[in-house]
């Protein structure tokens, strides 16, 4: 199987949890610390993840300067990108309570974009893991599909409650699942044979809007959640 076509169908994996998460909130209903140590569990591991398997290995590869270059053009990329789409009301795409109402019919793809806008990202980099000749990253697929659980979870609750119908959930969070497999498999195939050099650099891109995503979304959102648990 090509090394593109297989990024593809990893990248799917990693983005199916939102599919996943959005079925869990029509079948059942979680207490809030259970999502809030999941959304947790995942920041730690994402977090991970991306120091040891990104930035360190980049770093290896091309030296300092262009990862850490190469991380501030994506956490700055990221955060214009995550206002522009926040302003159009996406800003509370992971929470699931009134917020998300608030935001209204329009909400629903701002939220989508926003929920894209989180994935590409994560997609690229398990695409460029598969290009070293090591396999994908365990430990980037797994913290990947678990940051992914909560979103797709806490997001559908919120458009539920919106008075989203589950047909427009779901083919929203199936088309953003299948968009993050296509961002995988085009970043492997674009840059298969590139230089190892070019190919840190673009894992340190990823990783900045990465370390960006968690820090300005999923962490005070998991931290929200916990504080709920306590009252």
């Amino acid at each position: 199987m090509p090394v593109w076509v297989s990024a593809g169908l990893w990248g799917l994996l990693g983005a199916s949890s939102l599919v996943v998460g959005a079925a869990v909130a029509y079948l059942a209903t979680l207490p809030r610390w259970l999502t809030a140590s999941i959304m947790s569990f995942g920041c730690g591991v994402l977090i991970s993840a991306v120091a040891y398997d990104l930035l360190e290995d980049g770093y290896q590869e091309g030296g300092i300067l262009p990862i850490a270059a190469g991380a501030l053009v994506g956490s700055v990329a990221y955060a214009f990108a995550d206002h522009v789409v926040s302003k159009r009301g996406a800003h509370h795409r992971k929470q699931s309570g009134n917020r998300q109402r608030q935001a209204g019919k329009g909400g629903g793809m701002a939220i989508a974009i926003g929920s894209l806008l989180d994935g590409i990202p994560e997609s690229v980099v398990l695409g460029l893991s598969l290009l070293s000749g090591k396999g994908v990253s365990v430990a980037m697929l797994g913290a990947i599909f678990l940051s992914n659980f909560p979103e797709g979870l806490s997001s559908a609750v919120g458009m539920r409650n919106a008075g989203r119908s589950a047909s427009y959930v779901f083919a929203l969070w199936i088309t953003i699942a299948v968009l993050s497999g296509l961002s995988s498999l085009c970043g492997a195939a674009f840059l298969q044979g590139a230089s190892p050099q070019l190919t840190a650099t673009v894992n340190a891109v990823a990783a900045g809007a990465l370390l960006t995503m968690v820090v300005n979304t999923m962490i005070p959102e998991g931290s929200k959640r916990s504080r709920a648990c306590l009252w």
